[in-house]
């Protein structure tokens, strides 16, 4: 074998390990988010309203985005200091762990307050692991991509996202067509959840058989590595750290509000069927795909932040679709919706694998980029469905008014960065 075929042999099998993982990891996160508009609210929450259960059952699913960042903060220290290869392995333990202990888990009519506090706590975990998880996968990508491909290979953690929602969402859809609405309120939401135990196996096996990069065994030859890399990054990095944060809030909110909003106030307030709506989204996500892949190409023939101002100008002007086509109640219009907001998701989404950690220098990276990134997910995702809920009371023109809103502040993100992108790699 030549040491080209060697070195293409090693490549494909890092993509791979960052797309696996990522993918593992984010199935793990969607099969809450589903569970969480589908079947949570009735089942642990003792409220008479619909909507209250909604709710209560969608603040749930925000309690990861707060766990994200202290998971950023831990993994961040150890990736820093000991490696990349050893976190992300303990990251997707952690992870699939908390998944997996889901499935077994009481309703509050067997146990009562303790039912939903037990959620609470494996909520946590799952964004606990879900927190180191991103940065890490990223880094495995982009430290070791060839010059003038880095965005594509950023790219590849990033496809995990779609995958992983196929896997979640179809699962939930060939559940929702084979079983009864009773039996799987009852005891069918569990499935996906024991499944995780699976994956979480097929997503270790493959990184177990990585080496470290060679962009973090480069700076370990340089310096040792920092005793504490948040206060490094924090003392010499604090407008990379603000406006990265800024500039990735996009995804977050025009992610969880096409999914976890959009199929919670279809099914409840606009009376879709759930396997419908389930449906329209399976299809719409391979457009979040695709303009993740287009992103990347793009982004390496001129720069991930002109292709994310691209866009969140994008974004913006596909807000004001909101109320047209989500709100008209017709399966096509909500479709085309769908496959509109995800592509552009995938614009905003598909650079940032390149673009973070491109703001950071190898020996604090890692919690840089976890940091920006989860933040990110705090400000952009953890509440975005709840906040576009009680929008939507008002109508659903407010809810892309939202949406309208984190463009911009995204773009101020960007701008802030304008002459700071992207660090060599």
């Amino acid at each position: 074998m030549t040491q080209g075929t060697m070195q293409g042999a090693s490549h494909k099998r890092i993509l791979g390990a960052a797309m696996a993982g990522t993918a593992v990891e984010f199935y793990d996160f969607y099969i809450f988010a589903t569970a969480a508009s589908l079947v949570f609210g009735p089942l642990f929450f003792p409220t008479s309203s619909p909507e209250a259960q909604l709710l209560q059952s969608w603040l749930t699913f925000a309690l990861a985005f707060i766990a994200r960042p202290v998971g950023a903060l831990v993994f961040g220290h150890y990736g820093d200091r000991i490696g990349r290869k050893a976190t992300l392995v303990w990251s997707l333990m952690i992870m699939g762990v908390s998944t997996f202990l889901i499935a077994f888990l009481p309703s509050y009519a067997v146990a009562g307050w303790i039912a939903p506090l037990l959620l609470c706590i494996l909520r946590f975990g799952q964004g606990f692991g879900l927190g180191g998880e991103w940065g890490g996968a990223a880094l495995l990508a982009v430290e070791n991509a060839p010059e003038g491909k880095k965005a594509r290979y950023g790219m590849f953690p990033q496809l995990g996202a779609p995958v992983g929602f196929i896997l979640s969402n179809g699962l939930f859809l060939i559940l929702g067509l084979i079983l009864s609405d009773a039996d799987f309120r009852e005891w069918g939401w569990r499935i996906p959840f024991l499944l995780s135990a699976a994956l979480v196996g097929i997503g270790l096996w493959v990184r177990l058989k990585l080496t470290e990069t060679p962009a973090f065994a480069a700076s370990l030859e340089e310096a040792p590595p920092p005793k504490v890399p948040v206060a490094e990054v924090v003392r010499t990095h604090p407008l990379q750290l603000f406006g990265g944060t800024f500039a990735a809030i996009a995804c977050f909110a025009i992610f969880y509000l096409s999914t976890a909003f959009a199929l919670g106030y279809g099914t409840t307030k606009l009376g879709m069927a759930r396997e419908d709506f389930l449906g329209v989204q399976l299809v719409a996500i391979l457009f979040m795909a695709a303009g993740i892949i287009v992103s990347g190409y793009w982004a390496d023939r001129t720069r991930p932040a002109f292709v994310l101002s691209w866009g969140c100008a994008a974004m913006f002007v596909a807000s004001f679709t909101t109320a047209p086509w989500l709100g008209s109640g017709n399966l096509f219009l909500t479709g085309v919706y769908l496959s509109l907001l995800l592509f552009v998701m995938g614009l905003v989404y598909g650079p940032l694998g390149a673009w973070l950690p491109g703001l950071f220098p190898a020996r604090v990276r890692y919690t840089g980029a976890s940091i920006c990134f989860n933040a990110a997910g705090i400000l952009g995702g953890a509440l975005a469905p709840n906040i576009a809920l009680q929008l939507s009371e008002q109508g659903l023109e407010y809810v892309g008014y939202y949406l309208a809103v984190i463009a911009v502040l995204s773009l101020f993100g960007l701008l802030l960065l304008k002459s700071r992108d992207e660090a060599a790699i």
